[in-house]
């Protein structure tokens, strides 16, 4: 049992005797909530040490506490506060309710209305599009990892200091982006996920003056991000190609007239989120000679690269980034687990130092530990190994949910798709409301997405999207899941 706080009165008072004092306090701690019915007590020893008395003393008002029905001891156990306490109004005193209001007149500058999450994991079948099947992921090879760290600690990087994360991480983290991904010359800041790192950038970089330009539709959790500096989002017309360059042009003209600037573009190339296309390269190249020309930086999203299969994906726009102006984010979260929250940033020197300054302010140290691990990991090549694994599995997932698909599309049921390059998700139309069926599937044990979801001007949907995640699941769920949701078409 862990310590408990007592204030005791009376101990000066010599017509007070000490234990009658020493039952009081125990007996006000239950009464205002500090423990619980049925929450083990400290010892008698424990009790006597940390109020400087002898054991019978605490023993005495143990006794008395039972005796008046407080508390309750068990053999071999120790003492209990009582399930059923007396029941006395005139004594008993409200237990302290930290959840309720208070008259205090708190002024709030953000906002800080509540943002509606389901958690996709607590349904029988999850066709969220990101997620991961965590139990393909090797806990006992990892936990070695995390026993090394704790093992042959450097004692160096516990202390504060190093905001930008662990250095060994850093250091294989450079080493994995040069050789699969291109990117070479640039700092790496370690997050606490990718959505921390958004959170910087939109304070440093964003005001309410300024403007983002987004795919009209994209990942919100981004957009609420931005939106915290007082930024406005503008949303860009995309296509089966993703963004078209000539709106987001148009677009920038707009926002100029209005004193409004857009300052930043958020883009997801590779796998386009939610729809999955892949940005084509001459659509890359418009798009950066716009940003290069009304210097505007580009935020490259970048969060699920390593799920490619029909060939090498293209290499990230921060590869070919001669003005320095795009700046490269991805995340462990796809490849571990979302709770690992490890992301990570490739900037210039500049923006670099910028952010590691304000992330000073928000926690002017990393989690150590975690980051050991995972650099242990890669150093070692299992991570990679690991990662041809799941890559192989994806895509063998990827092509039963297409045939399971295509008997639906037969059935008239799902109008069309198509089956991606890469990514952890298919981009589904439907012969019906995609709303309604979002609905009608959460009251079926089913969690999907639906196209409205996505949009930054929701009176946009079509209503005939969803989005149908496969890496999560195994064939026979996959196939059991596209059952039952697709008896619901036309229930």
């Amino acid at each position: 049992m862990k310590t408990l706080n007592l204030t005791i009165e009376n101990l000066e008072h010599r017509k007070t005797k000490k234990y009658l004092a020493i039952s009081q306090a125990i007996r006000d701690a239950i009464k205002q909530g500090q423990v619980k019915t049925l929450e083990q007590l400290p010892s008698a020893r424990q009790l006597a040490n940390q109020l400087n008395t002898n054991r019978h003393t605490i023993m005495a008002a143990f006794n008395e506490l039972i005796a008046q029905g407080w508390i309750i001891s068990k053999e071999r156990q120790g003492y209990f506060v009582a399930n059923d306490l007396p029941v006395n109004s005139s004594q008993l005193t409200t237990p302290i309710n930290t959840n309720s209001p208070t008259d205090f007149p708190w002024r709030f500058t953000k906002n800080t209305d509540p943002v509606p999450i389901q958690t996709a994991s607590n349904y029988r079948f999850n066709f969220a599009g990101g997620t991961p099947d965590i139990n393909l992921f090797p806990f006992n090879e990892f936990k070695s990892y995390i026993n090394d760290a704790f093992n042959r600690p450097n004692i160096n990087e516990l202390n504060y200091g190093n905001t930008a994360g662990f250095s060994p991480l850093i250091e294989q983290v450079n080493e994995y982006l040069r050789r699969i991904r291109a990117i070479k010359n640039r700092e790496i800041v370690i997050t606490n996920g990718s959505q921390e790192a958004l959170y910087i950038l939109s304070q440093i970089l964003l005001s309410p003056h300024s403007s983002v330009a987004t795919e009209a539709m994209g990942y919100s959790p981004a957009w609420r991000s931005f939106t915290s500096s007082g930024a406005a989002m503008v949303s860009i017309e995309q296509d089966e190609h993703g963004m078209i360059p000539l709106a987001l042009e148009t677009a920038i003209k707009k926002q100029l007239t209005i004193n409004k600037p857009i300052t930043l573009i958020y883009l997801t190339p590779l796998h386009q989120y939610p729809t999955t296309v892949t940005l084509p390269v001459n659509r890359r190249h418009a798009i950066y000679r716009i940003a290069s020309h009304y210097k505007i930086a580009i935020i490259e999203d970048d969060y699920d690269h390593e799920y490619h299969y029909k060939c090498q994906p293209l290499a990230p726009m921060a590869s070919d980034d001669p003005n320095g102006l795009v700046i490269y984010l991805s995340t462990f979260s796809k490849v571990m687990f979302p709770g690992a929250r490890i992301g990570f940033m490739a900037l210039d020197s500049t923006l670099c130092n910028a952010v590691v300054n304000y992330k000073t302010i928000i926690n002017h140290k990393v989690s150590v530990p975690m980051q050991d691990a995972i650099s242990r990991w890669m150093k070692s090549g299992d991570f990679e190994r690991y990662l041809r694994k799941t890559t192989k599995i994806y895509q063998q997932r990827r092509d039963f949910m297409a045939q399971q698909l295509n008997y639906y599309k037969q059935q008239k049921i799902v109008k069309s798709f198509t089956i991606p390059d890469g990514g952890m998700a298919m981009w589904v139309e439907i012969n019906s409301s995609a709303q309604q069926l979002a609905e009608r599937a959460l009251n079926n044990d089913i969690f999907i997405q639906q196209e409205s979801q996505f949009l930054v001007d929701k009176t946009k949907s079509s209503d005939r999207f969803i989005r149908l995640g496969f890496a999560g699941m195994s064939a026979s769920d996959i196939e059991l899941g596209l059952q039952r949701l697709f008896k619901k078409i036309n229930a």
